[in-house]
């Protein structure tokens, strides 16, 4: 008798620790903070973003500081003070103002490049961009980069459900992530 209540005690305490484990285990997702504005870094993150997708049930981008650009619309403008207004002088206009990252040599890198992805039929990082969202790739960007740097929402691509969001955020969502990067 005590044998059995032994057993059974047992195999309540392996319920409990298989249930906390279930309750702990990652979600079926992939979080990526995405840093570097340049084009070749951004061609990377959008292709794993878009692979991804076809692996992962949900894929999630937190877009931060030099990245923000490349999701600007170069076609909205929203009303800026003087600093804000000398970043944006600065900075690439959305997808197509990005450069690569080594050997851009003035842009003849990135014509190069483009050619070369044209002929092996790489989509281009603005087509990426859109497949990312045909694809349910969540974009988030990260709001004390946008203050800093003086972006408003009012002036990004449409995205379909893109938002702006703190680090905490990322956090969540990284810390429930099957997996994560940082690019």
């Amino acid at each position: 008798m005590a044998d059995l209540q032994e057993l059974e005690a047992q195999i309540a305490e392996l319920r409990a620790e298989v249930a906390t484990l279930k309750a702990n285990a990652p979600e079926d997702k992939l979080s990526m903070v995405v840093m570097s504005g340049d084009m070749d870094k951004l061609l990377a993150s959008f292709i794993i973003a878009t692979g991804a997708a076809a692996m992962y049930d949900k894929v999630v981008m937190f877009f931060t500081f030099w990245s923000i650009s490349s999701l600007k619309d170069p076609k909205k403008t929203v009303s800026k003070d003087a600093v804000s207004r000398m970043f944006e002088m600065m900075l690439p206009k959305g997808a197509a103002g990005t450069k690569l990252s080594k050997l851009n040599m003035g842009g003849m890198g990135k014509a190069m490049i483009q050619s070369v992805m044209k002929k092996h039929n790489v989509m281009s990082l603005e087509t990426l961009i859109k497949t990312a969202a045909d694809s349910g790739v969540e974009i988030y960007v990260c709001q004390m980069s946008m203050d800093l740097m003086g972006y408003k929402m009012g002036e990004m691509i449409d995205y379909p459900g893109m938002k702006s969001a703190g680090v905490a955020k990322f956090l969540a969502e990284a810390g429930t992530s099957k997996a994560s990067l940082f690019i």
